[in-house]
């Protein structure tokens, strides 16, 4: 298993603590009344599906499909580093600021919401061009 794939991996597990704490957090909010963020539900949903679903979905992907081809120019390795750090980076930053913004957040947290969706996004639709060369057909 090469480094990158148990980075993915590794991430993915802190990315499932970090949402069963925030899971935690909501539960205990609605049986005991501490105080959750207002877009505590957003954080929660985020770091668990696109944080520790998408890191296992490419670690498994990149660590089980087969290698592109030696001969295969469309396969960049390069892409496994820009889509991971696009999705740690753009679901970290957007779980930390959901969790901090007030309902009426200025301009500024909400830029940097949507950037942190974009980010987001970017690394979920690399994972997937990046694995596209590895996906063979066996047919002529």
């Amino acid at each position: 298993m090469s480094s990158i794939v148990r980075r993915y991996l590794k991430t993915a597990i802190v990315f499932l603590a970090c949402g069963v704490a925030i899971g935690l957090w909501m539960l205990a909010s609605r049986e005991f009344g501490i105080p959750l963020p207002p877009r505590g539900m957003s954080a929660h949903t985020h770091v668990i599906l696109v944080g520790f679903v998408m890191m296992v979905i490419g670690g498994v992907a990149l660590w089980m499909f087969p290698r592109a081809a030696k001969d295969d120019v469309r396969y960049k390795p390069a892409l496994a580093e820009w889509a991971y750090w696009c999705v740690t980076g753009g679901t970290a930053l957007r779980a930390a600021l959901e969790l901090m913004a007030p309902p009426d957040a200025t301009f500024a947290i909400r830029f940097a919401l949507m950037t942190a969706g974009v980010m987001q996004a970017t690394g979920v639709l690399l994972v997937f061009v990046m694995l596209l060369p590895r996906i063979r057909s066996t047919l002529p």
